[in-house]
């Protein structure tokens, strides 16, 4: 049984060095509206197609690096051509077509090696792996509050912050996690957000609060938008970004160090394996020893200790130390 147990703990962890799931979703740009009139319906097509690589490359830089970042080199040109060495393929979400005018929206997705290629030649820092799937509690004044919930869509996969929407209702800007777990349970999320709807109608922002189990978090405040649905635009906009400024490495230096992982089963070492893996701080895995409740593994990570702690907080694991060096378990099982 004990070694059936560790087998599985090997396994889980070999599939840390493959690509994350989360790579397809990050390098799609959805919702791309396109135009084209020509001679023919064909001609109309390949232009719109062509139109949208553009935007999407262009949307792309924009989504996985920061402004100060791009402005420190002077921007981030995408021409047609470079535009075109990005877009591996462009999808259709829906078309009309006749008379020599192709309408739609449109889908492109991108390379992932072009696309990093061509930031490294630059110097310009990136993120392009996603933040923990949170659940997005929206909250509102009664009024408002049905109008609000429908203003964010079921899920957003693709974003840098991915979120799925609580559609259960009955909570305040003052939930807490047990409030939250069964349906952050029945999402798959490893932590919940918050956004309670502030102003009025013409001047709306959005006041986001991270809870975790280890408690409440402000993250910050939206400017002011004239609707509900550019608000939720707006608050989706400010979690990509705060995520990229809490996970964007500037640096090449990275600390070689060693953790001993705590574990009670395999689903909760699962749990921690994903939190290290999925981590833009954290590289070059290797497991130095394991058993049934724990492993001791080595990694690299960049930044300093409180970086790596906030950022493993939010994927679900607690880092500590003790009098034999830096311990990781669940912060589930820490608050125990």
């Amino acid at each position: 049984m004990i070694r059936a147990f560790i087998s599985s703990i090997l396994m889980s962890f070999a599939c840390v060095g493959l690509a994350s799931a989360d790579t397809r979703a990050v390098y799609t740009i959805s919702d791309i509206p396109v135009d084209q009139t020509a001679e023919s319906v064909i001609e109309a097509q390949q232009r719109a197609f062509a139109e949208a690589r553009l935007i999407g490359a262009r949307r792309m830089i924009q989504k996985i690096t920061l402004a100060e970042d791009r402005a420190e080199v002077g921007g981030v040109p995408v021409d047609m051509s470079l535009a075109d060495s990005f877009v591996a393929a462009v999808d259709v979400q829906e078309e009309t077509r006749g008379g020599g005018r192709y309408r739609g929206t449109l889908s492109a997705v991108l390379n992932p090696r072009m696309v990093r290629s061509y930031l490294q030649s630059l110097d310009v820092p990136y993120v392009d792996r996603q933040a923990p799937l949170a659940l997005l509690v929206p909250v509102a004044p009664e009024d408002l509050d049905a109008a609000w919930a429908n203003a964010w869509p079921d899920a957003m996969d693709g974003a840098l912050a991915p979120l799925a929407t609580a559609r259960l209702g009955g909570y305040s800007a003052n939930s807490d996690w047990g409030e939250l777990l069964s349906e952050t349970n029945a999402t798959a999320s490893q932590r919940a957000v918050i956004a309670e709807l502030r102003g009025s109608e013409g001047a709306y922002s959005v006041a986001l609060t991270q809870v975790t189990a280890a408690g409440r978090t402000s993250i910050g405040r939206t400017r002011a938008t004239p609707d509900l649905e550019s608000a939720a635009e707006a608050a989706s906009a400010y979690l990509d970004a705060v995520w990229k400024r809490q996970s964007v490495v500037r640096s090449g230096i990275r600390t070689v160090t060693t953790a001993n992982i705590l574990y009670t089963s395999l689903a909760e070492w699962n749990t921690l394996r994903g939190g290290l893996s999925r981590s833009p701080l954290v590289s070059d895995f290797k497991i130095e020893g394991v058993a049934r409740d724990g492993a001791l593994i080595s990694f690299a990570f960049a930044g300093d200790i409180q970086r790596l702690t906030t950022d493993l907080r939010q994927r679900g694991v607690d880092l500590d130390t003790d009098p034999q060096g830096w311990v990781m378990r669940s912060s589930t099982t820490a608050l125990r």
